[in-house]
């Protein structure tokens, strides 16, 4: 799979992806850094790019429709995460093959107990 990783995510999770045998972006290395989610979003859609984000302003569908995109991935973390923690999550989460076939076109909220995949609407 092919992901775009947003700037809220440790830099290293670009490591953990590639790891894992994926390709990955991190909107910090093209000009989307500071962006708006909007901005990310349309990259995303536009390069047909699964999004990987601790911002759960994704996970809005009536902002951003699963069903328009190769995936949302937003990761609900706790406050006090480090990075390790972080990309512990993230390396478990991509090691889930069936869950990721079923990426395109959902959302999934992935938490430290479970994936919970939204259908296409």
């Amino acid at each position: 799979m092919r992901f775009l990783i947003d700037a809220d995510l440790p830099r290293s999770t670009r490591i953990v992806v590639e790891t894992a045998g994926h390709e990955a972006l991190d909107v910090r290395d093209v000009g989307l850094g500071g962006a708006d989610d909007a901005i990310i979003a349309a990259r995303a859609k536009a390069d047909h790019l699964c999004l990987l984000s601790g911002d759960f302003g994704f996970a809005d569908i009536r902002n951003y429709p699963p069903a328009d995109h190769a995936g949302l991935v937003v990761f609900e973390l706790p406050r006090d995460a480090t990075a390790p923690v972080i990309l512990k999550l993230v390396e478990i989460f991509l090691a889930q093959a069936d869950v990721l076939t079923k990426l395109p076109g959902r959302l999934a909220i992935v938490s430290m107990k479970r994936v919970r995949l939204r259908p296409r609407p």
